[in-house]
């Protein structure tokens, strides 16, 4: 049996089971939540099949039996399941009862009466990052920037180069692909690619209903406009032209609802400062996937492509930092944004703790051009933000090179020697 690779989530989960009756625990296929929950839970039910999926609708209130903390594995299959929980945590008030792992959102929320409050919080996991895949040097903390200003770094980063973290982007961060063999592991997120969309015999109507082959389309063009602010309609457009057919926008929205159901998708909200200029701040959201593998495999890119094409590259690296970042910030509560004004300024990511404290961040792939092209932008943006703090730290993250801080404060960090 494979080692277990520690998650960030796992102390998350640790706390939130100190604090409430119901943690769910929520992300795509393939991620490892039922294995980290496995590591909390002392009983567990998995609605993996039809006839256990049909004895939880009919009596999902005997899916609480068990020693708790109690793991119920694709809860959503059974979404009544939320409301017993719920009534059973009213009626015995004690926290870190249930574990409830989803890799969909239910198929009827209508059939959810209750929103959980103060009983159920929700988590959410995504695929590993490179700290956690044992991919990154971690010579470099996001929470000692923010926690220490003027922190002196530098790691020389040897023995790394641009084509190995083309094969990261590639790979994704999916646990079973983690392998020594290269190929193996690219072979295991192809695998997981193909199987993504078998919904024939789906308990969910929702699923059942969709052509793969449709999914597929808007993936792809999805992918041609990763980290991007494509409107939907260019995302429709897109896949008009590139597959000679046509698509309302119901159509695609009602497509659009189903991947993001499934986790697939994550896109980045902007970041709205208050500002000293009248500067317009954009709101449009910024197209990212749960993992830039899905992206490569969507459009059948392999490391090799992205060696050749460096500008695409930058987009996929950026969406796998996005990916990390998210991650890191997790346990202080942290959100990623995107800030972008009508001036055509923007900053690739703001990372906003729950605290209040904040950092800029542009992704680059490296170079010397990148990097300060970078951090005159985010010099530039912090001149124009309004708020009763500076940001804690600039950072250029790069896909390669040594980290070190700039003269003008900037930091300048390879993902693969960041940390959380």
């Amino acid at each position: 049996m494979a080692k277990y690779l520690d998650r960030y989530i796992d102390s998350v989960i640790e706390r939130k089971l100190k604090s409430c009756g119901v943690v769910v625990v929520s992300g795509p296929k393939f991620c490892g939540k039922t294995t980290t929950s496995e590591r909390f839970a002392k009983s567990e039910v998995k609605l993996n099949t039809r006839q256990m999926i049909q004895l939880a609708r009919m009596e999902p209130r005997n899916m609480l039996l068990g020693e708790k903390p109690h793991l119920i594995d694709e809860w959503q299959t059974a979404p009544d399941i939320w409301n017993v929980a719920k009534e059973w945590i009213d009626e015995h008030p004690e926290f870190g009862q249930f574990i409830l792992t989803g890799s969909s959102t239910p198929a009827d929320k209508t059939q959810i009466y209750h929103s959980g409050a103060g009983r159920i919080v929700t988590l959410m996991m995504r695929p590993m990052s490179l700290a956690e895949s044992k991919d990154s040097r971690g010579s470099v903390s996001l929470y000692d920037l923010f926690d220490n200003p003027d922190l002196a770094i530098f790691d020389m980063n040897e023995g790394f180069s641009l084509s190995d973290m083309a094969f990261f982007v590639c790979r994704g961060g999916w646990p079973l692909s983690i392998q020594e063999d290269r190929q193996v592991a690219l072979d295991v997120t192809q695998n997981y690619y193909q199987g993504l969309f078998n919904f024939e015999n789906s308990e969910n109507k929702k699923f059942r209903g969709k052509s793969p082959e449709v999914m597929r389309m808007i993936l792809r063009s999805y992918a041609r406009n990763i980290s991007s602010e494509a409107s939907y309609q260019t995302l429709i457009d897109d896949v008009v032209k590139s597959n000679n057919r046509t698509m309302d926008s119901k159509t695609f929205d009602d497509y659009m609802d189903a991947l993001k159901d499934l986790y697939i998708l994550e896109d980045i909200e902007a970041w709205n400062p208050n500002l000293r200029s009248k500067t317009v701040v954009r709101s449009t959201s910024t197209r990212h996937f749960v993992d830039a593998s899905i992206a490569c495999q969507a459009l059948g890119i392999k490391p090799a492509d992205l060696m050749k094409d460096l500008n695409s590259f930058g987009l996929f690296f950026e969406d796998m930092a996005v990916r990390d970042l998210k991650i890191y910030s997790m346990r202080r509560g942290g959100e990623v944004r995107h800030y972008r004004d009508s001036r055509g300024l923007e900053c690739d990511a703001v990372v906003h703790l729950e605290d209040g404290r904040w950092a800029l961040i542009e992704v680059k792939l490296g170079g010397d051009d990148l990097i300060e092209d970078g951090a005159k932008n985010m010099m530039k943006i912090k001149k124009d933000i309004n708020s009763q703090q500076e940001p804690s730290f600039m950072m250029v993250l790069t896909a390669t090179g040594p980290a070190y801080r700039r003269e003008d404060g900037v930091y300048v960090v390879p993902l693969n020697c960041l940390k959380e």
